[in-house]
């Protein structure tokens, strides 16, 4: 696998730097459920019982702290709307919208192989049960 440069001298990212700010993007964009919460929210806008009730398994704290972080980084809007109770709304900014295509490859990659994963991992326990028994 090929490394690129350093281009922080042209003006550029390198996200293999430890000391690169876009390794914290990489860091936000690849956890689990920003990419489900980003899947949810496009293309529609969502309260969030719609999300929680979307986003099977999330529990009320993360759901709360990953639409923080990203309304925190400009990926997800809130909108309070003045009703009693309030109404709370989550969609996606522009920016947000121009990740939801690579979130969606991800999930559709995912679903696609899930058998080629589940039967390597078979093989690979297998394989290791054999070295077990070897020793």
């Amino acid at each position: 696998m090929h490394t690129p440069p350093d281009l922080r001298p042209f003006g550029g990212a390198d996200v293999y730097l430890s000391s690169c700010a876009s390794r914290a993007v990489l860091d936000l964009i690849a956890n689990k459920w920003v990419a489900l919460v980003v899947g949810a929210l496009h293309p529609q806008t969502l309260r969030y019982a719609e999300l929680r009730r979307r986003l099977g398994g999330i529990t009320k704290k993360m759901l709360t702290q990953t639409l923080r972080d990203l309304e925190r980084h400009g990926l997800v809007r809130r909108t309070v709307h003045a009703t009693v109770p309030p109404q709370v709304e989550y969609s996606l900014t522009e920016l947000g919208t121009s990740v939801s295509g690579l979130m969606a490859e991800i999930r559709n990659w995912s679903e696609s192989h899930i058998d080629e994963i589940a039967a390597a991992k078979l093989a690979y326990a297998e394989a290791e049960a054999h070295r077990v028994e070897a020793l």
